[in-house]
């Protein structure tokens, strides 16, 4: 019981009576947040170790489902991921095709949606019907095998990604850091995102960040989940409260890790990253623009199948994103939308004043 639980109200104490059932089941799934379920956040529960339990578990079936998708990688990319928990591929798609795709991308007009964090803004395309039918060269590349198999064995399940055009603009004004430039993973378990950066990516752009070896829960790495899991949730920052915890440099050192380090590519990278390891955005010493096929999947770390994901049938996988926006659109009070939608826009439409 965290402090303050036993001064509850009656009716309070009702309610989450009733939602214990609820709490319950949530330990069965991804859910990771330390503030919004007592149980997951419970320091007497975690000192009996529940949480390590999840962790556990959910490690043991990602590395039992990627031991059944291996086969179907192209070995030097599987090896390059399984030692530094991600991949660098150069030249993803053919160089004589790439110039054309990449304008096709850029000048895609469709319907946007736009975050601000800090001082950067986020603009998300959506990889829909209607991108795939103007673009047949960009279905050819979301369906060719030795990329599906890629994505699928990082996100350990045959699973369709939600892909996005997304650009990132830098130093657009605000006054608050950008949660993204703190070194951190997205959640107790494995998960997959994607970026095939359609420019050049240098160190003053603020390029993908990452700790190599961070994806691996060694008995160092195990000890930090253990010592977080521990701390009244209520104490601590609140992106780590609700399950995607901030690391300090100290840390890094304790758990015997490298410094975090910033990926700069040319354009027609891919790269591919497991986000339970340690990871940011880098910094950008310049304002300006980084434009990308981003990627991104997550499910149930406890399934021990690899498919059943009836999302990710052709005729629905396309479709997810305007789903998911219109769903949080509709109950924007109950669960909020960050995504605010901006008309239509290509990935390089200047932004509004």
């Amino acid at each position: 019981m965290t402090a303050g639980q036993g001064r509850l109200t009656p009716g309070k104490r009702l309610a989450r009576l009733a939602m214990m059932p609820v709490w319950a089941v949530q330990l069965l799934t991804g859910a990771k947040s330390f503030l919004d379920n007592p149980l997951i956040g419970s320091p007497a529960l975690n000192a009996r170790g529940l949480h390590v339990a999840r962790v556990h578990a959910a490690d043991a079936l990602c590395r039992w489902r990627r031991s059944r998708l291996a086969r179907r990688v192209r070995a030097d990319w599987r090896e390059a991921f399984d030692r530094d928990g991600f991949v660098v591929i150069p030249e993803i798609v053919p160089p004589d095709d790439f110039p054309a795709l990449r304008q096709a991308l850029l000048t895609y007009e469709g319907e946007a949606r736009e975050m601000r964090q800090g001082d950067a803004v986020t603009r998300r395309l959506a990889i829909d019907p209607q991108m795939l039918s103007s673009i047949p060269e960009l279905r050819r590349l979301l369906s060719r095998p030795d990329f599906v198999a890629l994505l699928d064995y990082v996100a350990s399940y045959r699973t369709t990604p939600l892909h996005y055009i997304q650009t990132i603009v830098s130093h657009v004004g605000g006054n608050e850091p950008d949660p993204q430039e703190t070194v951190h993973a997205d959640s107790f378990h494995s998960s997959l995102k994607s970026w095939l950066f359609l420019n050049e990516v240098t160190a003053e752009d603020g390029p993908f960040t990452f700790v190599r070896g961070s994806h691996r829960f060694t008995a160092e790495r195990l000890a930090w989940e253990r010592a977080r899991s521990l701390r009244d949730p209520a104490s601590i920052d609140r992106l780590s409260a609700r399950g995607s915890p901030r690391v300090a440099p100290e840390a890094l050192a304790a758990m015997k890790l490298p410094e975090p380090e910033g990926l700069a590519v040319a354009a027609n990278t891919l790269v591919v990253a497991d986000m339970v390891g340690f990871h940011a955005r880098g910094p950008s010493s310049r304002s300006g623009e980084r434009v990308e096929i981003w990627s991104y999947a997550r499910r149930n770390p406890f399934l021990p199948w690899l498919g059943g994901d009836l999302l990710s049938l052709p005729g629905l996988a396309e479709r997810r994103i305007g789903w998911v926006w219109a769903l949080r659109d509709r109950f924007e009070k109950q669960i909020g939308q960050p995504w605010k939608p901006v008309g239509k826009r290509t990935a390089l439409t200047s932004l509004p004043d």
